[in-house]
């Protein structure tokens, strides 16, 4: 009877978190995290997924390097962020000034 809400993925997927801080052309402080699988591990592979979000902001050329973005920590996927990181391999949570 207890078996009907076996979870078909009982391992869920481990994200890393990367706190970045970017100025905008403006001047002011863009703040997001990109959130991304805990195996990718090579800094350019996320500040390209953080460079590839900026030109969606019109924001295309500006600095994303070590000194904006820093690993932060790992914790399990959440659902709202889990199909857009099957799908795109990152997800970006918008925090400050990202209008």
């Amino acid at each position: 009877m207890g078996h009907l809400h076996k979870p078909i993925n009982p391992k869920k997927m481990q994200v890393a978190v990367w706190d970045t801080y970017v100025t905008k052309k403006d001047g002011t402080i863009m703040h997001f995290d990109i959130i991304a699988p805990s195996e990718v591990r090579d800094t350019s592979v996320i500040y390209d997924y953080g460079k590839e979000y900026l030109k969606t902001k019109d924001l295309e050329g500006q600095p994303l390097t070590s000194k904006e973005c820093k690993f932060c920590h790992i914790e399990t996927v959440k659902l709202q962020w889990e199909g857009e990181i099957r799908k795109r391999g990152y997800f970006i949570y918008e925090m400050e000034n990202c209008e």
